[in-house]
Parts: C-alpha cells; sequence; structure tokens
C-alpha cells in the first residue's frame, strides 16, 4: 500500500504556491504590526501579507485568531510516520509568528507526545496565546496506554488535568474539552468537577466534541459552554442539521476539526490514491475506490472556486467554513511549514454573499457517498450522557 498520490495538474499548481510560501518561511519573520490590516488577495500576488492570519473572532466570550492549528498529527502522521520534533516547534512558533493564537491538543494524541509537542513550542509566549486540550478517553496515566471504552468520572478529570499542566508546561489550561461523552457519567457531575478545576485556575473555559444535542443543553445549562469541536468541513456538513443552530441559540462557538477533510479538500487525493497501512482514511468508506471517484466532484468544485478567487484549494474550504458563521474557527493541522502558511492565508480569502449563496447551492447538489468514519470511532458520536439520579 502507498500513500495517499495527488492529481498531476494539483500536484504542479501546489507545488508552485508552496515554494514561495517555503521562502517566506525560511525569510526572517516580520512582526505582528506589519500585517494588521491584510487585504483579500490571492496569495500569490502579496504572499507576506496574505500569509498571515490578522483577523479575530469570538468563541462565547474567548477571543482567538479566526484561523488556529490543530497539533494532533505531530506525533504521528496519518501515513504513520513520526515527524521531526524540532521541525514541529519550528511550525508552531512560526504560526504565532504568522497570526496563529489558537493551538488545539489532547491527551490522546500521542497519548500525551503532542501536549509534550505543544508545551515546548509555545514556551517563549505562553501568555499571548490559547491552548486547548480534552479529556475523556481512558488512558493509563502513567504510562500512556490506551484501555477500553472512556472515562469521564470526576476524580479522573482531575488526574488527567494535572497531567495535561505538566506536559504543557502552564499553569492553566485556556479551554478544556471533554472529548467524547462517557455514557456512565451524567454530564452534570461533568461540569461540576470542570468547575471546580475553573474555582482553582486550573481551567478558563470548557466545551464539548462531538456530544449528542441534549447533552449539549444539560452541560450549557450546568456550566456555560464556550465551544464546540466536531468534524465539519465542505465534505461533512451534518452539524448543520441540529448542532450549529443550537450553538447559535445557545451562544456557544464552534471549532471544526478536520476542517479540510483529512486533507481531501487540498486535491492531494484522486482515484488512484490508496492508503498507507494504518492510515484511518484507508478505511472511511468516502474514500473506498467505490466511492472515491463519485467524492472527486467535490473536489472538482473546490478547483472552480480556487480558480475564480486566485486561492489554494486548502484556502477556499477554510474561508468557506469560516463564511458560514462569525463564531467559527476552524484548526487545520499539518506537519509541512509551507501547508502551515497557507492555512493562515485563508484569513484573507473573501466571499461576498452572493458568492458564498452560489457556493452553498452547488455544494448542496453534491452528495457525498460513504460515512465519515469507521463504525467502531463513529459509535462515541452523538453519544448522550446519563441523567442525573434524583
Amino acid at each position: 500500500m502507498k500513500s495517499p498520490t495527488t492529481n498531476l495538474g494539483t500536484n504542479i499548481a501546489r507545488r508552485k504556491f508552496l515554494a514561495g510560501a517555503a521562502a517566506i518561511a525560511a525569510s526572517p519573520l516580520l512582526p505582528s504590526h506589519a500585517h494588521s490590516a491584510s487585504p483579500a488577495v490571492a496569495p500569490t500576488s502579496s504572499p507576506e501579507k496574505a500569509l498571515f492570519v490578522s483577523g479575530r473572532r469570538k468563541l462565547a466570550a474567548l477571543e482567538v485568531s479566526s484561523v488556529g492549528l490543530g497539533v494532533q498529527n505531530m506525533s504521528r502522521t496519518y501515513q504513520t510516520t513520526i515527524p521531526s520534533r524540532p521541525e514541529m516547534i519550528n511550525i508552531i512558533r512560526a504560526a504565532f509568528d504568522h497570526g496563529v493564537t489558537f493551538f488545539d491538543a489532547a491527551e490522546a494524541y500521542g497519548p500525551f507526545e503532542v501536549e509534550r509537542i505543544l508545551g515546548d513550542g509555545i514556551l517563549p509566549f505562553r501568555d499571548k496565546v490559547v491552548i486547548t486540550s480534552k479529556f475523556g478517553w481512558n488512558i493509563d496515566q502513567e504510562t500512556g496506554k490506551r484501555l477500553p471504552g472512556l472515562n469521564s468520572k470526576p476524580e479522573y478529570i482531575r488526574v488527567v488535568v494535572e497531567g495535561m499542566l505538566k506536559r504543557l508546561k502552564t499553569d492553566r489550561i485556556d479551554l478544556l474539552y471533554q472529548h467524547r461523552v462517557d455514557p456512565s457519567v451524567p454530564i452534570e457531575d461533568v461540569a461540576d468537577a470542570v468547575q471546580k478545576l475553573m474555582q482553582e485556575g486550573k481551567v478558563l473555559h470548557w466545551g464539548l466534541s462531538e456530544m449528542g444535542a441534549k447533552t449539549l443543553r444539560r452541560a450549557h445549562a450546568a456550566l456555560p459552554v464556550t465551544a464546540v469541536q466536531n468534524e465539519y468541513s465542505m465534505l461533512w456538513r451534518g452539524p448543520e442539521q441540529e448542532v450549529i443552530p443550537l450553538c447559535e441559540q445557545l451562544g456557544i462557538g464552534f471549532v471544526p476539526w478536520s476542517p479540510l477533510g483529512v486533507g481531501f479538500l487540498t486535491g492531494a487525493i484522486d482515484e488512484q490514491t490508496r492508503f498507507a497501512e494504518g492510515d484511518i482514511r484507508g478505511i472511511e468508506s468516502r474514500f473506498s475506490p467505490q466511492n472515491l471517484p463519485h467524492n472527486l466532484r467535490l473536489v472538482q468544485l473546490v478547483n472552480e472556486w480556487s480558480k475564480r478567487k486566485g486561492a489554494a484549494f486548502a484556502q477556499v474550504a477554510l474561508a468557506w467554513l469560516m463564511a458560514q458563521k462569525p463564531w467559527i474557527v476552524p484548526i487545520p493541522g499539518t506537519t509541512q511549514m509551507a501547508h502551515m502558511l497557507e492555512n493562515a492565508g485563508a484569513d484573507s480569502i473573501k466571499f461576498a454573499p452572493e458568492e458564498i449563496a452560489e457556493l452553498n447551492t452547488s455544494l448542496s447538489a453534491i452528495e457525498i457517498r460513504g460515512a465519515r468514519l469507521p463504525e467502531a470511532v463513529l459509535q462515541f458520536s452523538g453519544v448522550e450522557a446519563p441523567l442525573k439520579s434524583r
């Protein structure tokens, strides 16, 4: 099995863009005030300004950069390779120098190692950024071994957070998510445990990921929720049905994970793509040889808009997310400096109202075939926490 290959035309265009981006990364990083007014232009026309996140958004009361950085794959890529740790730290620090102030991690990524990488990466500017982490999987806190099921018992949450603080080299988690809903623990008990940590200053905000809608309502009633983190992209628009309207109603921010459709929306996957053993995309039916040719219609649409906007594929996909609601903040992940810079450039790509209406209409006409995750993983999404006994 081989790692994903790319469409030749797309690959050539991407290489041209990334060559310019890499040159910027190699040059001295400009101070933040030099980019206070990035114009909405194509990356190739004014790259130093376009590859900078100047916008800020609110997740409830928490202000962050309009594009964040997910660091999940910095300990192991989809293709199961191990990235260079010093380079991952370089990317984190370059992201900050290019306007990114929102960094997303979890104890389960590694496990533990991604938090350590992020902690080292942000050390010089810890007080100028917002960092997140997540609890909820059942992980041995001494060995990092994954144990069966989930664990959001209040006493366990405290132990997990203490470990996070050490690995992240910080005294507080700015935004702490429950990674998945524990079907054996009432969400009110989870909220109470998090609230106690807030009272001690160890957690500042909290959120949930991939929860059931009823659980989100109950969680917010028990302790105001700052953000929800769910999968959301042009490839998977499920949150539009219930979760995003509920977030709007309750005043909760929304953070899409996998905003680039695990690489699909960058044009890096074509009909001939086969995945390395261990790459989760190889067992997602939306990327099966039967469904992939049909689903590539979506990539063709992104390609059309890439040409219209003078932007990279990834920038179109991220700008589309930001155009949906002003409180949506995507967190694209990458292990390549040039890709991080490209993603930062999405901040400068704007859609007029008539353009976003046209694009949404075209997207709705494309039916994506196949499931977004393997069933063994999907079963942990949309779970409702048990009711608290009286």
